[in-house]
């Protein structure tokens, strides 16, 4: 596996903002529950200690469905879900690779 860097990512408007440590070339997936086939969403996974939330924690909310352990954080301004703490990952945080910076 590639050394690890810093990527930085967002909301569409901008208020939700974070970075994570990853390599330079992940490995992304698809899901086909019905929240992630439906918004499009393409994981990237990474641990907890690998992501920081850098702006406007205030911006979040938080949607549960089923079992409530998957937490779906968007941003209440634009509705965009750019990184969630995934039921088949609790101890990290799915990317929405959609909303890596370029």
């Amino acid at each position: 596996m590639s050394e690890s860097i810093v990527h930085q990512g967002g909301c569409h408007c901008g208020n939700v903002r974070f970075e994570f440590d990853a390599p330079a070339e992940s490995v992304l997936s698809e899901c086909n529950c019905s929240v992630c086939h439906m918004s499009g969403y393409l994981h990237l996974f990474v641990d907890k200690s690998a992501f920081r939330l850098v702006a406007s924690e205030d911006e979040l909310s938080c949607y549960e469905f089923n079992t409530g352990v998957a937490k779906h954080y968007f941003c209440r301004n634009c509705g965009i879900k750019s990184f969630y703490i995934p039921r088949s990952h609790p101890h990290g945080y799915s990317i929405n690779a959609r909303c890596v910076d370029s």
